[in-house]
């Protein structure tokens, strides 16, 4: 994942969208989407999120639930210190067990990144081979609202530092404003932003902040430009506004992921992020993107949860699926 190349970015959209990406071209393109229909969505959320599965499998999901998680400490008071306990926990999850997997990444601000990358040492790397990546918050998260030129100085500095992947936040604004066009170069830009000194570049997470986009049918439209732009995952949500990722959107981002991939033969990740916070509520999102887009994409380089509050809580059930029991809380680490 982490050495994955840019796409002919322009030729593609052009193609797809029939003309140039500028505002007319997209609002014609995006609001020519097929309407969602709320009650079917809501309906079909809810009936994934019943189905239950079988204790043999639990143990796998909690394993793989883990193994999908996006460790994350996005504080004002973040601390170098701070973040190499964040490290140590995404290496050695539950050190009374070291069966227990490690997690996909550790997701920093900027200026952590090289502390995190210094830490991790030589289990840095791709988390599809056993590696933990280093993602960076990028673009003024969790507003968004910075000029252009901070924004690409903000990406790029990250990516020199060692991020791996950069959790870039859109301009909720311009998009609700209908300048799709601005919203477009600036995704564009910073995926070109990404490139590092030997060619490949980090893996870009757009991040649609979907608790401020109103409705279902704004959230499709900014899925579709986000990957037309040439986003490597969608994902909901900063964590800092509420609500969050609901199992109602995380679905209508994966139906857009699937319809992208037959369309295209293009494999775009999924990250749902914020209010995840238990292994019941994390397993309906494994059920509802094995439903929809296959269990292929149960994969760290296809989706991820942001969420780290969930970890304790999956670390927890599995001590109970081994022992019998539950531990108490104090026996897994708070960091």
């Amino acid at each position: 994942m982490s050495g994955t190349s840019i796409v002919t970015l322009p030729e593609r959209a052009v193609e797809l969208l029939g003309g140039e990406p500028d505002d007319t071209t997209l609002r014609r393109y995006l609001h020519g989407l097929p309407g969602v229909d709320a009650v079917g969505l809501e309906q079909r959320a809810a009936a994934l999120g019943t189905r239950s599965i079988k204790t043999s499998s639990k143990a796998w999901a909690l394993d793989k639930i883990i193994q999908l998680i996006d460790l994350t400490t996005l504080e004002g008071a973040d601390t170098p210190g701070r973040v190499r306990s964040l490290v140590a926990k995404a290496l050695n999850p539950d050190a009374s067990d070291q069966t227990t997997p490690r997690v996909a990444a550790v997701c920093v601000y900027g200026d952590m990144v090289p502390y995190a990358v210094e830490a991790l040492g030589s289990a840095h790397g791709d988390p599809d081979e056993g590696g933990v990546s280093v993602a960076a918050v990028a673009t003024a998260f969790p507003s968004g609202r910075a000029s252009l030129d901070i924004k690409l100085a903000d990406t790029a500095e990250a990516v020199a530092h060692g991020a791996d992947e950069i959790d870039m936040v859109i301009d909720r604004g311009a998009f609700l404003a209908g300048r799709y066009g601005l919203v477009f170069d600036q995704i564009a830009r910073v995926k070109q932003a990404c490139r590092r000194e030997d060619g490949t570049f980090a893996s870009l997470k757009v991040i649609l902040e979907t608790g401020e986009l109103n409705t279902y049918d704004n959230i499709k439209r900014a899925s579709w430009l986000a990957i037309l732009a040439g986003g490597d995952f969608i994902k909901t949500s900063t964590g800092k506004v509420s609500p969050a990722a609901t199992l109602p959107v995380t679905l209508l981002m994966l139906e857009v992921v699937r319809d992208w991939h037959r369309a295209t033969g293009e494999k775009i990740g999924v990250k749902p992020a914020g209010g995840i916070r238990t292994s019941k509520d994390a397993i309906k999102y494994l059920v509802t993107v094995a439903e929809t887009v296959g269990e292929e994409w149960l994969q760290p380089h296809l989706f991820r949860y942001g969420a780290s509050s969930l970890l304790n809580d999956v670390l927890l059930q599995r001590q109970k699926l081994k022992s019998g029991h539950y531990s108490g809380a104090d026996y897994v680490t708070i960091d």
